[in-house]
C-alpha cells in the first residue's frame, strides 16, 4: 500500500509540472477504473500501467506569430470588369460667380430694299389685262424696281410691306389687283360714284428671292378705270423689307 502511495506521488508531481510549463493544456476527464480494496496489496499484472489522465495540448498560434515581412511586388493588372450602370445625377452645385464681359461682337450687316413710285397718267381698261407702269421714281434701292415693266423684283429675301394709293373717276368703277408673281394677293376696288375718291391698299408678304410684284388692272368686262392728271400724282406704288431671312 504503501508503494502505491510513492507512486501516485510520483504521479501527480509529473502532473503538476507538466500543468506549470503548459498553461494552454486542456485536461481530458480519466478512465473511469475499478475500485480496489484499500487492503489490496497485490501486484498489478505484469505490463498493466497505473490509469494517468490523457493531456492533449493546445498550441496559440498568435504566441508564435512572426515580424511583418517585406512588402511583395506588386502584380499584374487584372482584366477590365463589365461597366457598370450610370450613376444618379448628383444635386445641383452652387451658383457660379458672374463671369467678366466678352469681347465686343461684329456689327450686324442689316440688309436694306425699298422703292416708292408714282403715275401722272390715267388709265381706262381695255379687253386685255394691263400692268400699270409709272414715270416717277421717289425712292429706288439697288433699282430693284423695273421702271419699264412697272414690277418689283425680290433681291433679299424676307417680309415685305406693300402699299397703293390710287384716285378713282366719276361714275367709273375701280378694279385693280396686287399680285405677287401669277398669283392675286390682294384687291383695290370701289364702286361707280358721282363723286371720285382715293382708294388704298395695303398688305405684308412673304417674298423669295426673284419674286415680283406688281399692280393689273381688270380687263374691260366693265367700264373700269384710274384718275391722274399731269400736274399732281394721284398714283402711288410703295413697298419695303421689313426683315431679311437671314436676321
Amino acid at each position: 500500500m504503501a508503494r502505491s502511495r510513492d507512486r501516485g506521488a510520483v504521479m501527480f508531481e509529473a502532473l503538476l509540472s507538466t500543468l506549470l510549463f503548459l498553461p494552454w493544456v486542456t485536461p481530458v476527464p480519466p478512465t473511469p477504473t475499478p475500485c480496489q480494496r484499500c487492503c489490496d496489496h497485490l501486484e498489478p499484472p505484469e505490463g498493466d500501467v497505473a490509469h494517468m489522465p490523457e493531456i492533449r495540448t493546445h498550441i496559440d498560434m498568435t504566441i508564435l506569430k512572426g515580424e511583418k515581412g517585406d512588402r511583395g511586388e506588386r502584380g499584374t493588372p487584372g482584366i477590365q470588369g463589365v461597366e457598370g450602370q450610370p450613376g444618379r445625377a448628383g444635386p445641383d452645385g452652387p451658383k457660379g460667380s458672374k463671369g467678366g464681359s466678352g469681347p465686343p461682337g461684329v456689327p450686324c450687316q442689316r440688309q436694306h430694299a425699298a422703292f416708292s413710285v408714282g403715275r401722272r397718267k390715267a388709265l381706262h381698261s381695255e379687253e386685255h389685262y394691263q400692268t400699270l407702269l409709272f414715270d416717277v421714281t421717289f425712292v429706288n434701292l439697288d433699282d430693284d424696281f423695273d421702271m419699264f415693266s412697272g414690277r418689283f423684283r425680290c433681291r433679299v429675301p424676307g417680309i415685305y410691306f406693300f402699299n397703293v394709293n390710287v384716285h378713282t373717276w366719276n361714275f367709273k368703277e375701280t378694279y385693280l389687283h396686287v399680285m405677287q408673281n401669277d398669283t392675286e394677293r390682294a384687291i383695290v376696288y370701289a364702286q361707280p360714284s358721282e363723286r371720285s375718291i382715293m382708294q388704298s391698299q395695303s398688305l405684308m408678304l412673304p417674298m423669295g428671292r426673284g419674286d415680283q410684284v406688281w399692280l393689273r388692272l381688270f380687263k374691260r368686262e366693265r367700264e373700269n378705270a384710274i384718275y391722274s392728271d399731269d400736274t399732281d400724282i394721284y398714283v402711288t406704288f410703295n413697298g419695303h423689307l421689313i426683315k431679311s431671312d437671314e436676321e
